[in-house]
């Protein structure tokens, strides 16, 4: 098994990005990845052998509150402990940039995962404004 390597906000193409959300979410479509960046706190990856296997973007307020997004790991290397080993990485950065808050939304069958990473149950809302 490779040595899985982390680094936050590296040198990453869009067409890398892309590549890993194709193989691992079947409805992707082609995303502006650097107009994403230029909106976040900060985003980790996880690379194998040089090549890109995780994701995880950290949005935030422009205060002290962060939010995990797209956390991402290619169908070859899940149930490795990537995917944790990412928003812990995610989780690090925040603190370390002063958040006091790290929000998740996710979909129920995730609700393991994310507890596993650490995050409590709350309630939250969320709607729909289109597409």
């Amino acid at each position: 098994m490779p040595s899985i390597e982390h680094r936050t906000c590296p040198v990453v193409s869009n067409d890398e990005l892309n590549e890993l959300f194709a193989a691992s979410w079947p409805a992707h479509e082609p995303t502006d990845f650097e107009r994403k960046h230029a909106h976040s706190l900060a985003f980790v990856c996880a690379f194998a052998d040089g090549r890109l296997i995780g994701y995880v973007n950290l949005a935030w307020d422009g205060g002290i509150h962060a939010f995990v997004l797209d956390t991402t790991v290619h169908p070859a290397h899940r149930r490795r402990g990537v995917g944790r080993e990412l928003v812990s990485g995610a989780a690090a950065v925040a603190r370390e940039r002063g958040m006091q808050w790290l929000h998740v939304d996710f979909e129920p069958h995730l609700a393991g995962f994310y507890r596993g990473c650490g995050f409590a149950p709350t309630e939250a809302g969320l709607m729909k404004l289109g597409g």
